[in-house]
C-alpha cells in the first residue's frame, strides 16, 4: 500500500515553478497543485514554448500569484520591472518541470534569454530540475554533459522515468510523477533530516510587560523569525520546543509553550534548558518592565501616571553562564553599528553564534517576511548573506548550527 510523501517542508516556503516547452508541461499543473496544497507559495514562470502546450491562466488559477511569461512585459503596472531579480532573490526553491533539453543546455551554458533562465541565474536558492524529453535526446552525450555540469554546480535532479513517450514510443525520458517531484522539492528543503537526534529550544515573539490589566509595554516583533526556525528544525528531524508569545501557526510536530512576559519566558526557557542541545533565542525580550503593575485600569482623568521601570531578567546572559554542552544562538536587533554591537553582545553573553540585523531597514525589520542579517560566531567568522526570506534564513542558521556541531575533520 502506497503512502503519501511528507511534504511538510513546503509549508510557508516560496517556490518558483518553471515550466518549459515539452509535451509533459501539462503535468506541471499537478506539481503546482500539490505544492500549493502542501502550503507553499508558488510563483509560476512559463516559457514561450510552454504556452504551446499549456495556458498561463491555468497556473494563475491554481498558483499563489499570476503566472509570468515574459522577461519584459509586467503582469500589472505595479509589478517589479526586473521580475527575474525579485523572483530569484525571494525564492526558497526553484523547480523546473519539465526541464527540456533546450532549457538544460541554456542553463548549463549560462544563457538567459527569457524570464525562466534569467531567474535561474539570478537566484541563490537551491534549484531542482525534472528533465523530460524523447529517449534519444535523453541519451545524447550533450544532454548528459549538461546535466553533469549542473549536478556539479549543486543543482538537484529528478531523473525521468521509463514509459510511454510522445508519438507512441516507449523508453526513458518520461517526466517523473508529479508526486515524486513535489516530494523531491520537500526533501531539498528539509535537508533530509540532518538534525535528527537533536533537541532544539527556540524562543519567538515580543514579550509584553503589563502596566495595568489593559495596557502593556511591548515591541513590534511578530515572531515570524523564531517560528520559521522552529518549523525548519522540526522538518529537519529535530525534537523542537518553541517558547513563544506569538499567535502564529506552528508545525504540528513542534511542542509549543505559550508565554507573555519576559519573566514567564525566562522561567519556561530555564526549566527546559538542561535537556536541550541547541537554544535559539530569536525572541525580542523586553529589557525593561514597570516596577509595579496597577491593579485597576489607569484613568485618563486621573492625569498622566508616573511609571517606574526596572530591568527584566537577561535570559540570554543566564543561558550563556549556565551552558555546558549546549550551543547557544542569539539574535541582536540593532538600529546602528549592527556588527560592532552584535559582536560585543556575543562576547558579553557567551553566545556561540550571533544573528544580527538592522530592524530599521524596511525589508529586514519587524513584521516582514524577509530579512538581511550578519552572522558572527565565536571563532571570528563573519558572514553577510543577501536579503532572503525568513524561511530561507532559518535554514541558513540551522546549517551553521549543524556545521558547528559537526566540524570537518
Amino acid at each position: 500500500m502506497s503512502t503519501e510523501p511528507d511534504l511538510r517542508a513546503l509549508r510557508g516556503r516560496r517556490v518558483v515553478l518553471g515550466v518549459s516547452g515539452g509535451i509533459a508541461a501539462y503535468k506541471a499543473v499537478e506539481v503546482c497543485r500539490r505544492m500549493v496544497d502542501a502550503g507553499a507559495h508558488v510563483a509560476p514562470i512559463l516559457t514561450e514554448d510552454a504556452l504551446r502546450f499549456v495556458g498561463a491562466l491555468t497556473f494563475s488559477a491554481l498558483a499563489s500569484e499570476p503566472a509570468r511569461t515574459s522577461l519584459f512585459a509586467a503582469a500589472s503596472s505595479t509589478d517589479d520591472p526586473i521580475p527575474h531579480t525579485r523572483l530569484g532573490q525571494g525564492a526558497d526553491l526553484v523547480v523546473v518541470a519539465p526541464a527540456t533539453a533546450k532549457l538544460l543546455g541554456k542553463y548549463a551554458g549560462g544563457i538567459s534569454d527569457d524570464l525562466l533562465t534569467a531567474t535561474l541565474l539570478a537566484t541563490r536558492a537551491p534549484v531542482l530540475v525534472a528533465p523530460a524529453m524523447h529517449a534519444e535526446m535523453w541519451e545524447h552525450p550533450a544532454v548528459e554533459e549538461n546535466l553533469a555540469t549542473l549536478r556539479a554546480r549543486g543543482v538537484h535532479v529528478v531523473d525521468p522515468a521509463e514509459g510511454r513517450l510522445a508519438g507512441g514510443d516507449v523508453g526513458a525520458g518520461r517526466l517523473a510523477d508529479p508526486a515524486d517531484i513535489a516530494a523531491a522539492a520537500a526533501t531539498v528543503l528539509s535537508r533530509s533530516g540532518d538534525l535528527a537526534g537533536l533537541r532544539v529550544l527556540v524562543t519567538a515573539g515580543g514579550t509584553r510587560e503589563a502596566i495595568d490589566p489593559v495596557r502593556y509595554l511591548g515591541n513590534r516583533s511578530s515572531g515570524k523569525m523564531g517560528h520559521a526556525i522552529a518549523d525548519a528544525a522540526a522538518r529537519r528531524g529535530a525534537a523542537v520546543t518553541l517558547v513563544t508569545t506569538a499567535k502564529l501557526e506552528t508545525d504540528p510536530h513542534v511542542e509549543r509553550v505559550a508565554v507573555e512576559s519576559a519573566e514567564e519566558m525566562h522561567d519556561a526557557v530555564l526549566e527546559r534548558f538542561t535537556d536541550c542541545d541547541v537554544v535559539v533565542m530569536a525572541a525580542a525580550v523586553a529589557d525593561f518592565r514597570p516596577k509595579a503593575m496597577a491593579p485597576e485600569k489607569l484613568k485618563k482623568h486621573d492625569g498622566v501616571p508616573e511609571i517606574v521601570l526596572e530591568a527584566t531578567p537577561d535570559i540570554l546572559r543566564a543561558l550563556g553562564e549556565r551552558k555546558a554542552h549546549q550551543m547557544l544562538v542569539g539574535f541582536a536587533a540593532e538600529t546602528e553599528q549592527v556588527r560592532d554591537n552584535a559582536a560585543a553582545k556575543m562576547v558579553a553573553k557567551g553566545v556561540d553564534l550571533m544573528v544580527a540585523n538592522d530592524v530599521s531597514a524596511p525589508d529586514a525589520g519587524f513584521e516582514v517576511d524577509t530579512n538581511r542579517v550578519v552572522l558572527l560566531d565565536s571563532t571570528g567568522t563573519v558572514e553577510e548573506p543577501p536579503l532572503s526570506t525568513k524561511m530561507a534564513l532559518a535554514d541558513l542558521v540551522l546549517d551553521r548550527v549543524r556545521a558547528t556541531l559537526d566540524p570537518p575533520s
